[in-house]
């Protein structure tokens, strides 16, 4: 396991998790009000999850990331079915703008990927071996969230379209405070990483752009929210042992 200076014991572990928890929901306060009620309703895959960290033959570090990624693999699996199910409902027109947003998304879960691994790699400890598992974990599930809602929404007219963000005052503040972070998470980065938070970020900007045209204004700050969230953590992770 990369980095590790110590493993610590059962009460610390679990107040680790419990701080992933506490960032989680932190997370969840910005998301629209239909995907907080669905998170709400305990999925049986964030159900599942919580047993598992629970279980004292996962107690190690190496079981905790077993219990979350497997709870990635589980929401990975519910978008798909999702995503099928969307295609199915959807009109040709809204089906293609639908498509650029989800190859859109994952393009920007690869770069996400390689971004992840250069901050986690400049950090030591237990607790960033789990924070990292986390966040593997997180947009994954709130993918699958967003397609789901999608999918209930689908038989309905279409999201009225947002304004542009300079005529949004939410939106506006939203990105001020996603570009802070991001200048802040560039300059803590080495030097030779920095290339890689420069292509996540735009591939997160085009998953930005091609969803813009099929969720409403909500939904945008949803998505520009979670992003702030991230680069904040990534901001105050980087460097650490």
């Amino acid at each position: 396991m990369r980095g590790l200076k110590s493993w610590p014991g059962a009460a610390s572990r679990r107040r680790i998790v419990g701080a992933l928890t506490l960032a989680s929901a932190a997370l969840l306060s910005m998301l629209s009000p239909v995907v907080q009620a669905e998170v709400a309703a305990a999925d049986p895959i964030d159900a599942s999850m919580r047993s598992c960290l629970a279980r004292s033959d996962m107690s190690t570090t190496v079981g905790q990331v077993q219990c979350m990624d497997n709870a990635r693999i589980g929401w990975k699996a519910a978008l798909d079915s999702a995503w099928q199910q969307l295609q199915a409902k959807l009109p040709p027109a809204r089906r293609k703008l639908w498509e650029k947003s989800q190859t859109s998304w994952l393009a920007s879960r690869e770069a996400e990927k390689q971004l992840l691994a250069a901050v986690f790699a400049t950090t030591r400890g237990t607790m960033y071996v789990l924070a990292e598992a986390d966040m593997q974990l997180q947009p994954v599930r709130d993918r699958a969230l967003a397609l789901r809602s999608a999918v209930d929404k689908a038989g309905g007219p279409p999201p009225r379209r947002p304004r542009a963000c300079r005529a949004d005052a939410q939106c506006e503040h939203a990105m001020f405070d996603l570009n802070r972070y991001y200048r802040r998470l560039q300059s803590k980065m080495p030097a030779h990483s920095r290339p890689t938070l420069v292509r996540a970020q735009k591939a997160w900007t085009a998953y930005l752009t091609a969803t813009t045209p099929v969720v409403d204004e909500r939904g945008r700050i949803d998505i520009i929210g979670a992003r702030v969230a991230t680069l904040k953590r990534l901001s105050e992770t980087v460097g650490n042992d």
